[in-house]
């Protein structure tokens, strides 16, 4: 069943380690670049928020957000602060994507965080975070952050504040996007499996009775536009196997968006018809310039696929 979503999509990509490329690329017809990074992963990473300030400093018009920000590391007041202060710098353009983590118990223990409480502690600081960014002073009595008359000021220059998205790929995440998030951003998922956590995030909204107007829906995609489909996906391949460390050549075809122009183009409409209307690229060329991927992306591909989402020519 198709879930196409009202009005254009969004496309947008993460920004390379360094941020090197930031400056240019906002000059592409694009609409979010996105940065997120660990404390202490098994590779070598950037912090999250430290690298979302960095792009702040080199950018003036596209939205930008964290894909992901590993929130129960994090007091939330500290959260609350830098990310205020972030939207007030770039004019109110952030978009704080979440998650819990714990692919890597090491980053856990060198921030005193027990792996088994970074469920409830994401739960109790997403409306904590929230209730920060009124500006206003705030006491909280739960279990892992409590505070007594804290006021974090000036507030965001968004109303409420940016937009809390939520990261994850099981059944937790989708509830807590479903009753916390303003948004949804599963990664490593195929079009199929977007389709049924759509449908399981309407299912919990609706039992608690929270209106999901104006949530968002993201899709965190990896992706390799060539020529020759069998290099595209070598490469894709390589790309995710060296970000999580295992082969990933079994599971390109289903998880990753690789090929030639055809291919790539009906992957990506299947994830539109499946529910996604945002979606976040992340080159995966194996090492090699990531430019030409994005080039073809953006000029051969992409308007099909907002043809198709928009049914406007």
């Amino acid at each position: 069943m198709s879930r196409k979503r009202a009005g254009e999509p969004s496309i947008g990509f993460v920004a390379s380690g360094d941020l090197s490329d930031a400056a240019e690329m906002e000059h592409l017809p694009i609409d979010s670049l996105w940065t997120g990074g660990h404390v202490a992963s098994r590779n070598a990473s950037p912090e999250a928020l430290m690298s979302l300030a960095r792009l702040s400093a080199v950018t003036s018009r596209v939205r930008l957000g964290t894909s992901i920000l590993l929130l129960p590391l994090y007091p939330p007041a500290i959260v609350a602060k830098q990310i205020a202060d972030l939207d007030r710098a770039t004019s109110g353009r952030l978009v704080l994507g979440v998650g819990v983590g714990g692919e890597y118990p090491q980053e856990f223990r060198a921030c005193g965080v027990p792996v088994a409480e970074r469920g409830p502690r994401t739960d109790e600081a997403i409306p904590l975070i929230r209730r920060l960014w009124t500006g206003q002073p705030v006491s909280h009595d739960g279990p892992f952050f409590p505070m007594q008359d804290v006021r974090i000021h000036p507030a965001p220059a968004q109303s409420g504040g940016p937009p809390i998205v939520v990261a994850g790929r099981k059944p937790p995440a989708m509830r807590r996007a479903a009753l916390l998030g303003d948004g949804w951003m599963p990664y490593l998922y195929s079009p199929r499996r977007y389709a049924q956590s759509v449908q399981a995030i309407e299912t919990v909204a609706a039992r608690a009775e929270r209106d999901l107007s104006g949530f968002e829906w993201y899709a965190w995609v990896f992706v390799n536009v060539d020529p020759d489909p069998d290099r595209a996906k070598r490469q894709a391949a390589a790309t995710m196997g060296g970000a999580y460390d295992q082969d990933f050549r079994p599971m390109v075809d289903r998880v990753a968006a690789a090929g030639d122009i055809a291919q790539v183009t009906d992957r990506l409409k299947e994830f539109v018809d499946a529910g996604a209307h945002h979606f976040i690229f992340m080159p995966a060329s194996g090492g090699d310039d990531p430019k030409p991927v994005i080039d073809r992306l953006l000029d051969q591909v992409w308007p099909a696929v907002r043809t198709h989402a928009t049914g406007v020519v």
